[in-house]
């Protein structure tokens, strides 16, 4: 294929990353605007969905709430202004999964390297705009963060995609040569970066497998709680379904904390906060239903965790 079609997918590719996690969050947020809100600020929505889109891509949010709220609701103004840092990681892997895509089909097409520059530039670039129009009064973010993190995500997806891709089809170039001086390598030394790959994607596989797992227990064990919580948030169906919407935006998230509770460090929620299988020391949750998975106590059988993960271990060697 030519190198210019390429890159020009590859823009493409680009465009509708970025383009639709942006959409994931706005559709709602709108909908939320037109029959949540009685009086929308329609000047609010685009930071208010830019900011989304950039915490799930690992970029902090500083939030400022309004004078009028803060006398509503006789929060000390001290506390106004706080930051937003725990990200909802399905817009993370939304791109990196995006731009992985397009770096192996540049690579199939002859062209991973035009692919993946021509693809990481234009996301670069759209992040850039995004960074440089987002900010407002009540919610901001540093500029070169918000540039540079959903940019390395796309560029480093892209790239792993791009090798992948070549090493698959073959690129008559470094990729190439690569796999032919292994070749001439000892046959045992030969074969290990590629049951190295194979083991690192199996273990990863397993693991986020366990997470999930754990995390599906977990909710299943406090479903009652979950249900409690839905219930007390008396929640429109608009409201409910961004609601919904945003507990599944951050499933990854979610299911990485199942994990970490597998494996034994456990996770926290706030300042002084463990969940861990020896212990849990969590203070007053916030009303999210999902939260009503996490634990009130563990006991001591819940340390037989830890022998997924070595099984996990066992199974890949």
């Amino acid at each position: 294929m030519h190198r210019l079609l390429v890159a020009l997918l590859a823009a493409l590719d680009a465009v509708l990353a970025a383009a639709g996690g942006i959409a994931v969050v706005l559709a709602p947020l709108t909908l939320l605007w037109v029959f949540g809100v009685g009086d929308p600020d329609w000047g609010a929505l685009w930071p208010a969905s830019a900011a989304v889109w950039h915490l799930g891509h690992l970029v902090p949010v500083s939030v400022t709430l309004p004078d009028t709220y803060l006398a509503a609701t006789g929060i000390d103004p001290a506390l106004a202004t706080f930051t937003l840092s725990l990200a909802p990681l399905a817009f993370a892997v939304f791109t990196g999964l995006f731009a992985a895509r397009s770096g192996s089909r540049a690579a199939e097409a002859g062209a991973a390297i035009t692919g993946w520059l021509s693809g990481s530039l234009v996301f670069a670039a759209l992040s850039t705009l995004v960074a440089l129009t987002a900010n407002a009064e009540l919610v901001a973010s540093e500029i070169w963060p918000a540039i540079l993190l959903p940019s390395s995500i796309f560029f480093a997806s892209s790239f792993v995609g791009a090798v992948v891709g070549s090493w698959r089809v073959g690129d008559d170039g470094p990729v190439d040569a690569l796999r032919d001086r292994l070749a001439r390598l000892p046959r045992a030394w030969a074969e290990v970066p590629v049951l190295a790959v194979r083991g690192l994607a199996l273990t990863t596989l397993g693991l986020v497998s366990v997470g999930a797992v754990v995390f599906v227990a977990g909710l299943v064990a406090g479903s009652g709680q979950v249900i409690g919580l839905f219930q007390a948030s008396n929640a429109d169906a608009v409201g409910a379904t961004v609601i919904a919407l945003g507990q599944l935006v951050y499933l990854p998230t979610l299911v990485l904390w199942a994990l970490a509770f597998t494996a034994g460090p456990g996770f926290a929620i706030g300042t002084d906060t463990a969940v861990t299988p020896a212990a849990t020391q969590v203070g007053a949750l916030p009303g999210i239903p999902v939260l009503g998975a996490v634990p009130d106590s563990t006991s001591p059988w819940l340390l037989l965790l830890v022998l997924l993960p070595v099984g996990v271990g066992a199974l890949t060697g």
